[in-house]
């Protein structure tokens, strides 16, 4: 018999919500997973015979709060001691089109879990921590397989989006060797990626990105044709150098780097990035294209800087901290020069002033920031004459 033992599962909000269901509940799906591979859990998920009605009237009657969060998925969340957990009756699917589902509810465990995606995720655990294992994904997830629930055709076609959680979950949870019969139906129901939102399939990618080390997912999605699908020009081949070096030199990882080194059209708008990811993108690659760590601290600042030198660091096979000292220089910089100084040196405002100091900061960044004011004010005045 397996039980988790972590304090998540007898703290006082899960417990309550479960007594509140008079014993028919469940911890399931990634909490479970997680505890059992001792990774972090970070949300807590309850699945019951219950149906919603019934669930709410139990949960106020035991005094927590209820917020109605998907009830058409047979979903609420409670709200015990301040903490949100959601409590979702066991269904079943009826229909799928690729994207959405319509369920109805079952009170049998085995017919919930098999809706789910992967065999890892199917797995239960009562009040107590005693794992319940309805489809046998409790070897799965110690092996470290990440393997799909029954036919792996099937299941992608209920959600295309499975296809990159696939790769995903590999790069999060699996052991060498991704699964032969889950990737080779990645491949051949690609085309089913083109229904999905980009906004998903960039969530996707952020999640994936963020592992450890993704590379050999990545090049598993690039053999089976996923990530030219998604991002057209795209290569994996740089990768495994950067998270190398990441690991290496005591780098976090940073997916909006490895982004960067995977390369591919539009990232954008392909991955719904934000503004914010935009610019960070756009940041890094001016870096790159400036081969002075100093003056590339200076001019896009230093967290491109620093991602710039360690992708350096990644293709060539040095050490990236001979560039931190030139970045840390870079860092501290600040052009002597003012508007007021060349005001006062006899400009007007106005275009040429602009010009003039334009012109005086290249000079000042082209000598590695070595020109000092008064020398700078010098070659403004003889520009000008």
């Amino acid at each position: 018999m397996t039980r988790l033992t972590e304090d998540w599962v007898t703290a006082g909000g899960p417990q309550a919500v479960l007594a509140a269901l008079g014993g028919q509940g469940f911890f399931v799906g990634g909490c479970v997973r997680n505890a059992l591979l001792n990774a972090p859990v970070a949300d807590i998920d309850i699945a019951t015979p219950l149906v919603p009605d019934d669930v709410t009237v139990r949960l106020k009657a035991a005094g927590i709060k209820v917020v109605p969060t998907g009830l058409q998925h047979g979903t609420v969340t409670a709200v015990p001691h301040g903490e949100g957990i959601e409590v979702t009756t066991f269904r079943a699917d009826i229909q799928t089109d690729g994207r959405h589902a319509v369920v109805s509810f079952t009170t049998d465990i085995a017919s919930d879990a098999a809706r789910r995606d992967f065999t890892m995720n199917a797995l239960y655990a009562d009040s107590e921590g005693t794992v319940i294992d309805p489809l046998g994904g409790l070897a799965d997830l110690l092996a470290r397989r990440v393997r799909f629930i029954n036919r792996a055709g099937d299941r992608i076609r209920e959600d295309y989006l499975r296809i990159l959680r696939f790769f995903r979950f590999h790069a999060w949870y699996g052991a060498d060797g991704i699964d032969a019969d889950g990737l080779s139906a990645c491949a051949a129901l690609a085309d089913g990626l083109d229904q999905l939102a980009r906004e998903r399939v960039g969530w996707e990618f952020r999640k994936l990105l963020a592992a450890p080390d993704p590379a050999p997912a990545v090049a598993s999605m690039a053999a089976a044709g996923i990530l030219a699908r998604c991002l057209p020009g795209a290569a994996s081949d740089g990768l495994a150098p950067l998270v190398h070096a990441e690991q290496t030199f005591g780098r976090p990882p940073d997916w909006i780097t490895r982004l960067k080194v995977l390369g591919g059209e539009e990232q954008t708008d392909r991955l719904r990035l934000s503004g914010a990811e935009a610019r960070a993108l756009d940041l890094l690659g001016a870096a790159l294209g400036e081969d002075r760590p100093a003056v590339a601290t200076y001019l896009h600042g230093r967290e491109a800087a620093e991602r710039a030198n360690l992708i350096r660091a990644s293709s060539t096979g040095e050490n990236p901290e001979a560039g931190s000292a030139q970045i840390a220089h870079g860092a501290a910089q600040s052009f002597p020069l003012k508007a007021n100084d060349l005001i006062e040196a006899g400009f007007t405002p106005g275009p040429d002033l602009g010009a003039a100091l334009k012109a005086a900061e290249a000079l000042w960044i082209d000598s590695q920031f070595q020109l000092d004011k008064q020398t700078l004010l010098g070659h403004v005045a003889s520009n000008r004459s």
